[in-house]
C-alpha cells in the first residue's frame, strides 16, 4: 500500500511539474512576441517621425527577421533556457539598434512615397504580431503553431528588408510583400480557427 500511495504521489508530482513548465514555457514565448510588436512599434515610428531611413528600416526588418526564425525554431523544438537566452540577447541587440539608428545625424523624409510604402509595411508586421499574440493569450494558438507563423513572419521581414535594401521600395517590391503579408495573414486566420 504505501509504495502503491509513492507511485501515486510520484505520478501526480510529475505530472503538476508538467503543467507548471508548459506554463512557463508560454509565458516565455508570449513575452518574446510582446517584444516583437513592440520592437516593430519602434521602428514604425521611426520611419514616421523620420529617424529611421528607409535603408535603415531595412537593416533593421533584417534583424527581426533573424529573430523571428530563432524563435520559430525554438517553438518548434521546445523551448530551453538557453535558446530563451540566446533570443533575449538577440533581441537586445536588436534594441540597442534601433536607439543607435534612430539617434544618429541621418534624417528622413517620412513623406516620401517609398517611406511610406515601408511605414505601411512595418505596420502590417505589427498587425500580424499582435494576432500572433492575441491567439497564444487566448489559447486559440499552441507554441508549435505560434512558431511556424514566426517562420512565415521572419519570411515577410526577410522581403522587406530586401526590397528596401537600396533605400527605396518601389510599388511592385511592395505588391510582392504585400503578396506575401496576405499569405501570412490567411495562415494566421487559419491557425487560429482550425480547432
Amino acid at each position: 500500500m504505501n509504495v502503491r500511495k509513492t507511485l501515486i504521489l510520484s505520478a501526480v508530482t510529475v505530472a503538476l511539474g508538467g503543467v507548471f513548465a508548459s506554463q512557463a514555457f508560454a509565458q516565455g514565448t508570449a513575452a518574446q512576441t510582446s517584444r516583437d510588436v513592440h520592437q516593430q512599434q519602434r521602428i514604425e515610428n521611426g520611419l514616421k517621425s523620420g529617424q529611421l531611413t528607409t535603408k535603415e528600416a531595412s537593416s533593421l526588418e533584417k534583424g527581426e527577421s533573424k529573430i523571428d526564425r530563432m524563435e520559430a525554431h525554438a517553438d518548434k523544438t521546445g523551448d530551453t533556457a538557453a535558446q530563451k537566452a540566446r533570443i533575449a540577447q538577440a533581441q537586445n541587440k536588436e534594441s540597442a539598434k534601433i536607439d543607435q539608428l534612430k539617434h544618429n545625424d541621418r534624417v528622413a523624409n517620412p513623406t516620401t512615397k517609398s517611406s511610406e510604402r515601408m511605414q505601411a509595411d512595418v505596420q502590417r508586421n505589427v498587425n500580424q504580431e499582435k494576432r500572433i499574440a492575441q491567439g497564444q493569450a487566448a489559447g486559440t494558438l499552441n507554441n508549435r503553431q505560434v512558431g511556424s507563423l514566426e517562420k512565415g513572419q521572419a519570411h515577410v521581414d526577410a522581403a522587406e528588408a530586401k526590397a528596401a535594401g537600396n533605400g527605396h521600395v518601389s510599388a511592385g517590391e511592395q505588391a510582392g510583400i504585400a503578396h506575401k503579408e496576405n499569405q501570412q495573414s490567411q495562415r494566421i486566420h487559419q491557425e487560429k480557427t482550425n480547432g
